[in-house]
């Protein structure tokens, strides 16, 4: 083989210059991603502009990276390789709730709330009863079940998204399971929103002829001692964008039903539930 680089041989050129010591699963996933960057090259033919347009994509995407946003992640987002690494790692057995995206709007420390309790503080939204139970595979509630549950408001934003506005921890909670395993709690019927589309990934969708708006959903991290936790949301399932979630974070079990009320004290009433799956299941 030719010491030398060339069209034919690029990929061995490049993959032959790794030295001896270099990590093995470092070296097989940079073999890798040259092998496909360079099929992919060969394949569509790049011309030098479309090479140097694509440098200064990734070039803004960085740019307006901040500590309180992250363009590179949304990109990951929007071209489905997040859910689609998630689902690589989170297989789980049919029965068993499904994972989806954590989201960038996830905050530690929300405050523990008893069963039943409200989350919603801003007086705006339709009210929403979420119950369920949490079990296992075979159907048995799990007590000490911990539900860390947040949603945007009425307007589309999350809390954290409006410091100034919103009341601190609107629309959040954590719960715990009681002896049988069920949940409960009162916040409101979420609904669809845009994610960021004001930088680089927003312009790239535009182009695409994408939109940039999110199916309405409620976020929970479910954890209990022994089992795998789960990450995920459940989803109002007549939203108009429920077949084209711009991060593709829907998964049909997680449409959860939303009945609405009559002369009850919430206007909507969204049961589901969660089965997990035990740590020690591979």
């Amino acid at each position: 083989m030719s010491k030398f680089f060339s069209e034919v041989a690029s990929v061995e050129a490049v993959n032959a210059r790794m030295g001896n010591t270099v990590n093995p699963r470092l070296k097989e996933v940079m073999s890798s991603l040259i092998s496909h960057l360079h099929a992919f090259i060969k394949d569509v033919q790049l011309t030098q502009s479309e090479w140097e347009f694509a440098i200064d994509f990734l070039t803004q995407t960085g740019q307006i990276c901040s500590g309180e946003r992250q363009e590179f992640v949304l990109l990951s987002d929007t071209l489905g390789a997040s859910m689609l690494v998630d689902a690589i790692n989170n297989r789980r057995p049919a029965g068993a709730t499904e994972n989806t995206v954590l989201g960038p709007f996830h905050v530690k420390g929300a405050p523990e709330r008893d069963l039943g309790a409200g989350i919603s503080f801003d007086g705006k939204g339709e009210s929403c009863l979420f119950e369920g139970c949490v079990t296992d595979l075979r159907g048995n509630g799990i007590a000490g079940a911990r539900i860390d549950v947040w949603s945007d408001n009425a307007e589309g934003f999350y809390d954290v998204q409006q410091p100034d506005i919103q009341p601190k921890w609107n629309n959040r909670g954590v719960f715990t399971t009681g002896a049988d395993g069920r949940y409960s709690f009162v916040g409101i019927k979420p609904v669809s929103y845009p994610i960021p589309h004001d930088g680089p990934v927003g312009k790239m969708l535009e182009v695409l002829g994408r939109h940039p708006y999110r199916p309405a959903h409620m976020h929970f991290i479910v954890t209990a001692p022994d089992f795998q936790r789960v990450v995920t949301h459940t989803f109002v399932g007549d939203d108009n964008y429920m077949t084209s979630d711009a991060v593709f974070g829907v998964k049909e079990t997680l449409v959860a039903p939303y009945e609405r009320l009559q002369n009850a004290s919430t206007l909507w009433r969204s049961a589901f539930d969660f089965v997990l799956t035990p740590a020690d299941l591979d």
